[in-house]
Order: C-alpha cells, then sequence, then structure tokens
C-alpha cells in the first residue's frame, strides 16, 4: 500500500538523518582534536520496483558515510620538539604497547603526533599510542623495510646512557715570531738525551728550554681530558723550527723518553705561511695503540683504547710579531648526558646531549595507502587496514611520495565549525520532515479505518 512505503520512506528518513547528526556530533566534538579527519553521511535514494502501473511505492533514502581522510589539516607550531606532524600523505605507525613487540601485535596507523616521552622513555601520543620507527644499526644505518612491520620497534629516548666521542681532529691556529733571535740551547739540543720533552718532564731541571709551546688537550675513549704539548725552538736554518710532541704529564703515555710521541721540522714560506710539504708527516698525525698495545701506546694502567689524533696546523703562521696561540679546535667531548630530543624533516630522532654530542636513535617510517578513504577507524584517531585501502608500504619519510615530517608542529583537525552548524540546521529540518511523513501518513491511515464507521 502506497500509504505504508510513504511511512516506510518517512522511517528511513529517520534513521539516515540520525547518522547524519551523529556523523556532526563526532566533526563538533573533535575541533580541537589533533589530526582529526572529520566524517560526512550523504544520502542516496531507493527505488523499489512499481508493479503495479499507476501506482508509486516509495523507497525512501540511506545513509552512506564517507571519510576525508585524506584531507590535510593545517600546520601548526607547538612549543615540544616530539610533537610531530605530517606534511603531505602518510601515516605514522603506532603499537598499543612498547617493548616485548612481537608479529602479532596489532599495528595501527594515525597522524596525531602529540608525542611525549613517558615514564619508560618511550614516545607516546595523546591516545597512549607508541611511536614506531626503524632502530639504528651499529654502523650508523637504518634497516628500511618497505613492507615489514616487525623490523620497526618503539623508539626510546631514555635508555641511551651517556655519550663520549674520543678526539680524532686537532686544529691549531697561532703565529711564531719570525724576528725572534736562534734559541741559545740549539747548541745542546738532543732530541733524545737533551729534549724539549724531559724539560717539560722535569720541570726544567733538565732538557732543552724550548721557544714556544702550543698546549693542545684530547679527549680518550672513556671521556677523559688529556694534554698533548708541541714545543718548538728556532733553528739556524732560516724559516725552520724544532718541534716535539710529548704529553703532559709523561706518565700518561708508554712512548718515548719523557713521554716524548714525535719529533721533526716545522718549515714555513717565505711570506710566512707553513710549508705542509716541508714539514715533518710525524707532527701532523699521531697514534696511540690501545694501552694493552705495543708502543707508542696509552699507559697500561689507564686501560684506554687505540687513537689516532689529526693535528692541521695549516693555520700556523711565521710572522714579525709575538708568539701567540689564537685557539684551538677539536672534535672531541667528554662525558654528556641527555638533555633534548630532536626529529628532523627526515624523520630520523636524535639524543641531544650536554657535551653537544648528537646520537641518533632511530627513523620514523611513513605509511602509505592507495585508497586512504576506505582505512577502518579506531579509538585513539587512528586507523586500521582494509582490502578497499589497498596495500600498505612504508617509506622514509619525504622520499617516494610519502610526506615530510615536520618537527614541533601538530597537524589540526579539518573540521569547519561554520558547515557543521550549518549541516546540524540542515539535518534537524530534514528530520522534522521525515517525522511529519509519518503523522502525516498515520492521519491518512486513521482516515480509512473511519470509513467503517
Amino acid at each position: 500500500m502506497s500509504i505504508n512505503s510513504a511511512m516506510l520512506a518517512g522511517v528511513s528518513g529517520l534513521v539516515a538523518n540520525s547518522s547524519a547528526l551523529a556523523a556532526i556530533s563526532d566533526n563538533i566534538a573533535n575541533v580541537n582534536t589533533v589530526a582529526y579527519k572529520r566524517n560526512q553521511v550523504n544520502f542516496a535514494n531507493v527505488v523499489t520496483a512499481q508493479a503495479v502501473k499507476g501506482k508509486y511505492s516509495a523507497g525512501g533514502v540511506q545513509s552512506v558515510t564517507r571519510q576525508f581522510v585524506s584531507q590535510q589539516g593545517l600546520i601548526q607550531a607547538s612549543g615540544s620538539t616530539t610533537d610531530l606532524a605530517i606534511s603531505g600523505d602518510g601515516f605514522f605507525v603506532v603499537t598499543n604497547k612498547g617493548a616485548g613487540l612481537t608479529a602479532a601485535d596489532a599495528r595501527s596507523f594515525t597522524r596525531s603526533g602529540s608525542f611525549g616521552v613517558d615514564a619508560d622513555g618511550y614516545l607516546v601520543n595523546d591516545a597512549n599510542l607508541y611511536l614506531q620507527g626503524w632502530p639504528i644499526q651499529a654502523d650508523g644505518t637504518f634497516n628500511v623495510n618497505p613492507s615489514d612491520l616487525t623490523e620497526m620497534a618503539s623508539i626510546n629516548v631514555k635508555n641511551l646512557g651517556a655519550a663520549v666521542e674520543a678526539t680524532t681532529d686537532v686544529s691549531v691556529t697561532a703565529n711564531v715570531n719570525k724576528s725572534g733571535p736562534v734559541s741559545t740551547g740549539l747548541g745542546t739540543y738532543n732530541t733524545a738525551a737533551n729534549s724539549m720533552a724531559a724539560y717539560a718532564a722535569s720541570n726544567g731541571a733538565s732538557g732543552t728550554k724550548p721557544d714556544f709551546v702550543i698546549e693542545m688537550n684530547v679527549i680518550d675513549s672513556a671521556g677523559g681530558s688529556r694534554k698533548v704539548a708541541m714545543a718548538m725552538l728556532k733553528d739556524t736554518v732560516a724559516n725552520t723550527w724544532r718541534a716535539e710532541i710529548y704529553a703532559v704529564p709523561a706518565t700518561d703515555v708508554d712512548a718515548g723518553a719523557n713521554g716524548q710521541l714525535a719529533t721533526g721540522n716545522v718549515v714555513f714560506n717565505a711570506d710566512g705561511t707553513i710549508n705542509m710539504a716541508g714539514t715533518s708527516n710525524a707532527l701532523k698525525s699521531l697514534t696511540l695503540n690501545a694501552s694493552s698495545g705495543a708502543a707508542p701506546r696509552w699507559a697500561p694502567g689507564l686501560g684506554l683504547a687505540a687513537q689516532t689524533v689529526d693535528i692541521d696546523l695549516a693555520k700556523l703562521t711565521q710572522y714579525s710579531a709575538a708568539s701567540t696561540v689564537n685557539s684551538i679546535q677539536s672534535n672531541g667531548a667528554g662525558v654528556g648526558n641527555v638533555i633534548a630530543i630532536d626529529v628532523d624533516e627526515n624523520g630520523i630522532v636524535s639524543a641531544v646531549y650536554d657535551n653537544s654530542q648528537i646520537r641518533r636513535i632511530a627513523k620514523i617510517g611513513v605509511a602509505t595507502f592507495p585508497n586512504v578513504n576506505a582505512l577502518a577507524s579506531v579509538s585513539g584517531n587512528a586507523y586500521r587496514p582494509t582490502i578497499q585501502a589497498g596495500e600498505m608500504t612504508i617509506k622514509e619519510a619525504g622520499i617516494g611520495g610519502a610526506g615530510f615530517i615536520s618537527p614541533s608542529s601538530l597537524e589540526a583537525s579539518t573540521v569547519d565549525l561554520s558547515a557543521e552548524f550549518t549541516g546540524l540546521i540542515a539535518t534537524q529540518k530534514a528530520y522534522s520532515a521525515s517525522s511529519k511523513i509519518i503523522t502525516t501518513a498515520d492521519q491518512m491511515l486513521e482516515e480509512l479505518i473511519n470509513i467503517k464507521r
């Protein structure tokens, strides 16, 4: 009966508009949810077979929910270095737990990058989802696998220990006085029996007093600070200086007499610049074997690892001015502790230490899908794969169509309040109109029943 079909069409209108109201309510409630993607309920008519010519049977309406997962939210600056956003396509890979992950544990995908460090040191977002990344390998690389999620692990930024970097390079900027007299001790100078190293080791009681000394600090393999000095003695040969490198104190090394590590000549050009070709190679690079190795080595009692220190003398000059050290620069660093976490746009997570060292921890992968709007929503503003979404691929940030990581940033919700409130009004009116269909059909049926009276 056409009146019954009209009533059922009204009921379908109530159901469809109820779904629309639910979607609008979710959108409005999540207007401030990080990286929330708005949902929308669209309507499609239902047509029933018209069995009798001249009569119409109402089919009503059905609701179809559509996700706008692919819509990019506004990237906004944040005050936390662990807040992350993806600028472009892709999702963070997350799990429900940090330690003890297995292949059977579910992985989900989110763009909600409001990550912080929990009590165990893991990066966790507001929904208590743990960020996954490729751990750094022993050789400093990352085992990037585009399809195997088990290669990724929950990123921990606390259980790292202290950081030490042994010195490998020292750069000297100094001037030696060209106008100074030839050293008075040159006549008795001998690198073995009457050396400048002996003068330093004996506090001047023996050995040859140098004309100029350049002291350099060297960080050893355990983070300790050691001192190495280069003493210079002006020669009778123009633009030539005798030089020795020795440890201070001499007991730090097991090498030549009085801690002597190297001897040779430093030669300058006529214009005052150093002649690197004429300068002895022994003065440009020092190699100290491990404490348990052959001499020259660190003193056996120190228990230190082998170390090679390249000394850059390119900025050593000989001008007619007082001998002076302008600067000594080296790349070593003593023991340091973590003070900050840094993430770059390529997704590399690094620990920053108070000794200026930076240690890479992991690399964040970006998961992409052919049809992101078909992903299944789960609690925590996250998604799970579906057949309709297509095959997942994990990519490095900024490569192969994956978005870049925006550190110290968050993606805003894509909800437009003005559009939602407008839709709310339209949905309310449509719901009222559908209810009017039911009341009208009810009145018509009542009239039909009253015919018998």
